[in-house]
């Protein structure tokens, strides 16, 4: 095989990664543009203050990282170091604490969309077009993301 065929395929196979590495490197840097800006520390104390349930809330926050920047990781680390901060302040049971890191993942999980890594691995892996990957994989991911606060809620009856 010759060096053009061999530069070919290795361009070709390539391809769908680097878009996935390069979404996701862009993702990390707004996390911590939004760490490093002052922004969680404001969320944490507006937070503190707040109604509504910390489980709530935790869901809440990865689901607003999740729609603003994509990434599922991103969007669950940065949730988790802004509001590291506000737990630390209120004395939660071992188990209510497991279920904000639950409530975390299943907001981070809502919406996947074009900034997100998993949303292309899926749609070019399966051959679908955007439009398609957005009615399939992104409706099932909000369902997820819905059905997985609405069971960390009735769990949360019972602690």
């Amino acid at each position: 095989m010759g060096k053009a065929k061999i530069l070919e395929l290795s361009n070709k196979s390539l391809a769908p990664a680097g878009i996935i590495i390069l979404i996701t490197g862009a993702g990390g840097v707004l996390k911590q543009v939004l760490v490093d800006s002052g922004i969680g520390k404001i969320m944490a104390e507006s937070m503190a203050g707040s109604a509504l349930p910390p489980i709530v809330l935790a869901w809440l926050l990865a689901a607003v990282v999740r729609l603003a920047q994509g990434s599922a990781t991103v969007a669950m680390i940065t949730a988790a170091g802004i509001l590291a901060p506000a737990l630390e302040t209120f004395q939660y049971s071992e188990p209510r604490l497991a279920l904000i890191v639950l409530a975390i993942a299943s907001g981070a999980t809502i919406a996947s969309h074009v900034n997100d890594s998993g949303f292309w691995l899926v749609g070019k892996y399966l051959g679908m077009s955007e439009k398609q990957t957005l009615q399939s994989w992104t409706v099932m991911e909000t369902i997820i993301a819905v059905a997985g606060l609405a069971l960390i809620l009735v769990v949360d009856i019972f602690l």
